[in-house]
């Protein structure tokens, strides 16, 4: 009994609570339903302000309007008025504009005609100082006596043909009047200036200055024959000088080359026992443009063209050829370097025998690294390197005793 009271308690607590919930609630509903009709009546009395604001302002903005078009229309009618006074102003600017111009141009062209007038006057005045100028230099007489003898009141004297005719007449024993000077006619002068023009542009171009630019050619033409004439004896000179030089050298040539010939044929024959050797020229008929080709046969073989040669026997030929110039035309010094670093010691002893028979009548530096060479040399000099980096020249008397003491060099 006693927890289905407690059950009971329980349940009308809850229904309670939950009538005081919905209490709460529609007194919230009430509320919030009181607010907003006061709201809605304060929106309608402000709507209804407004609506009588609006009225207001309505019939304001009506009178504002009526006034604005009139004050529009108005101004449109002044403005109006203001475009035609303008228009009318325009066209009276453009019309002055126009009359401005023409009499700017009337301006101009009188200032121009003007202008040209004072230039022309000028040079007609200039032109008369001229021709005063030319008729006291070319004439000597003044402008006044020239116009007391010669003016239009002085009658013409009969003309240079007109007194041949008459001279012409009086040879052959005719009774004639001597020609009677005439009175000046402008007309009649004029044509027989103008005749006198068509005579002289008939005749072409006449040049003043003919005479002296004759003389002047022809003092430049003498110069220049006397010029020309010099040239052909200096060209001659040189030729005969040409020529004897060229006969000099083909002299010297031949000889040389004689001797070269002769002397190679041996020294090859030294160099190579069993062998030929000879020198041939590939132009004999011109020996002074004429080449020189070499042809070698070396024991034991048939080729002669040098590039069949091996690398020794073309340099021994070189050397053969070399040492047959130095005997056909020996020198006190001969210098020579490495010629036979190419050779083995068969041929660089030949070689070797070639130097022996040079150094009789002259001396001979050769540089070279082959010892059979340094072994027959009269004295050696060579550069070494100390262990402390400096080189010295090491000389050496390989017949008698040493030359020098070693010296440094440099660094």
């Amino acid at each position: 009994m006693e927890m289905e009271a407690r059950l009971t308690l329980r349940t009308a607590e809850e229904r309670a609570e939950s009538v005081r919930g919905k209490s709460d609630s529609l007194r919230r509903a009430a509320q919030v339903e009181r607010e907003a009709r006061a709201r809605a009546e304060r929106a309608m009395a402000a709507r209804q302000n407004a609506a009588t604001v609006a009225a207001a302002v309505a019939e304001s903005g009506r009178r504002v309007a009526t006034h604005l078009e009139e004050v529009v229309a108005a101004a449109v009618a002044h403005r109006d008025e203001l475009t035609r006074q303008r228009t009318e102003r325009t066209q009276q600017l453009e019309t002055v504009k126009e009359r401005v111009r023409q009499y700017t141009g009337q301006l101009t062209a009188l200032t121009d005609a003007v202008h040209r007038d004072e230039v022309a006057r000028a040079q007609a005045a200039l032109r008369i100082e001229q021709l005063e100028q030319t008729i006291s230099e070319q004439h000597g007489i003044g402008l006044d006596d020239l116009v007391a003898e010669y003016g239009p009141d002085v009658p013409l004297p009969p003309s240079a043909l007109e007194m041949a005719e008459y001279e012409q007449a009086r040879e052959r024993g005719e009774q004639v009047v001597a020609p009677a000077p005439m009175p000046y006619d402008r007309d009649t002068q004029e044509r027989r200036a103008k005749r006198a023009e068509r005579d002289l542009a008939t005749l072409g171009k006449v040049n003043p200055l003919a005479l002296e630019e004759f003389a002047a050619l022809e003092e430049r033409y003498n110069f220049l024959a006397t010029q020309l004439e010099d040239v052909k004896t200096a060209r001659k000179d040189l030729l005969g000088v040409v020529a004897d030089v060229d006969a000099r050298i083909l002299q010297v040539f031949t000889e040389a080359w004689l001797d070269v010939e002769r002397e190679f044929v041996g020294v090859f024959a030294k160099l190579f026992p069993g062998g030929e050797g000879r020198l041939v020229l590939t132009d004999p008929s011109d020996m002074l443009t004429t080449g020189i080709e070499v042809e070698a046969r070396p024991p034991g073989k048939k080729v002669k063209r040098l590039s069949l040669l091996s690398g020794g026997e073309k340099s021994l030929t070189a050397v053969a050829m070399l040492v047959a110039i130095f005997r056909a035309r020996p020198s006190p010094f001969y210098v020579m370097d490495e010629v036979e670093a190419a050779l083995d010691d068969t041929n660089l002893r030949r070689l070797i025998g070639l130097f022996e028979q040079l150094r009789e009548k002259s001396q001979l530096i050769v540089i070279t690294h082959q010892k059979p060479t340094m072994e027959v040399a009269d004295a050696l000099y060579g550069v070494s390197m100390r262990g402390d980096g400096i080189t010295q020249v090491i000389s050496q008397r390989m017949r008698g005793q040493n030359l020098a003491v070693p010296q440094p060099v440099a660094e």
